[in-house]
């Protein structure tokens, strides 16, 4: 009978410890999962000298988030240097003068270099001009500096189904250019304006933050893009290479010590902070992002008729 009470007892000891043991291994599968794909938060909320790498990636719009990084980063005294990768086509001329400000306010209490990625277009290279120094591949696609609105016009559709859009408004030039009726000479007149203004504006921060004349650059003006080569040649970007020359000049003229490791920020709702974050980055890295993508994020078009106001934005020609 003792002999019965002793191997229950045993047995209940070895099921305690297969428990614990059990729970420890999860912790570890845990702790081992989020340091491979939160690593970076984790050393963000630690502390410790830092490379704030900041993506800007996609269609440009003026995202507060955005916004609200820069000015985050900008006041952590652990972050000593910014990295800014941009890989896009551009988007509304307000998102990129919303992040070329950002990033001006922020190089005053910090260095910032642009590391372009594919392509670095338009409002993509506004972000570029909003940092001290652009570094950029051999084939990047970057220039399209220009300014442009589109909009569809349905009026002989309309006609053809006998569908009639009646409208009373203040002026003849309120809500000029419509999709309803042809674009008067009038309205055309003050939408070239309008474009125009914007134009000089974009020219007036290539001359400015570029020390060139934008005029003595063929094609500059008419929005021709350059690849990276041909950018370096013409001043419009610093050096070719990728994210380690980048931070190789952050190092040697601004004097970034080695101890300072590369983290990448976030804006808070794009976080991998938390289980969910790291349930989807686990997810990302099996699938691919793409897939997550389009699993748990929705982008905005990058067509220009998807896009409000003044557009900065290159993409190849449908036709």
């Amino acid at each position: 009978m003792t002999a019965e009470i002793d191997a229950v007892l045993d047995r209940r000891r070895l099921h305690r410890r297969l428990a614990v043991w059990r729970g420890l291994a999860v912790v570890g599968i845990v702790v081992a999962l989020f340091a491979l794909f939160a690593g970076d938060q984790l050393t963000e909320l630690l502390g410790g000298k830092q490379i704030a790498r900041v993506a800007i990636e996609g269609t440009i719009l003026e995202r507060r988030d955005q916004l609200q990084l820069l000015k985050k980063i900008g006041d952590d005294d652990n972050v000593k240097a910014v990295l800014v990768f941009v890989n896009s086509p551009g988007g509304t001329t307000t998102g990129g003068e919303a992040l070329f400000d950002a990033l001006r306010t922020l190089a005053k209490k910090k260095p910032v270099v642009a590391q372009f990625g594919t392509v670095a277009a338009s409002a993509g290279y506004i972000v570029g001009l909003g940092c001290d120094y652009i570094v950029s591949r051999a084939n990047t696609i970057t220039g399209s500096v220009g300014v442009l609105i589109q909009w569809p016009e349905v009026s002989q559709m309309l006609d053809k189904i006998g569908v009639k859009v009646n409208e009373i408004k203040s002026g003849t030039l309120k809500a000029v250019p419509s999709p309803f009726e042809p674009l008067s000479a009038e309205g055309q007149e003050v939408t070239k304006s309008m474009i125009e203004e914007g134009f000089q504006w974009f020219l007036s921060l290539v001359k400015t933050r570029r020390k060139i004349d934008p005029s003595a650059i063929p094609g500059l003006d008419q929005g021709r893009v350059f690849t990276g080569r041909e950018a370096l040649k013409l001043k419009l970007v610093d050096e070719i290479g990728g994210e380690d020359e980048a931070v190789a000049w952050l190092r040697k003229t601004r004097h970034i010590g080695k101890d300072a490791k590369v983290v990448d920020w976030k804006p808070e709702s794009a976080s991998t902070w938390g289980l969910l974050g790291s349930v989807g980055s686990l997810f990302g890295g099996l699938f691919g992002h793409s897939f997550l993508g389009k699993v748990l994020a929705q982008d905005p078009s990058l067509s220009t008729l998807g896009l409000d106001g003044l557009v900065s934005v290159w993409h190849p020609s449908e036709n």
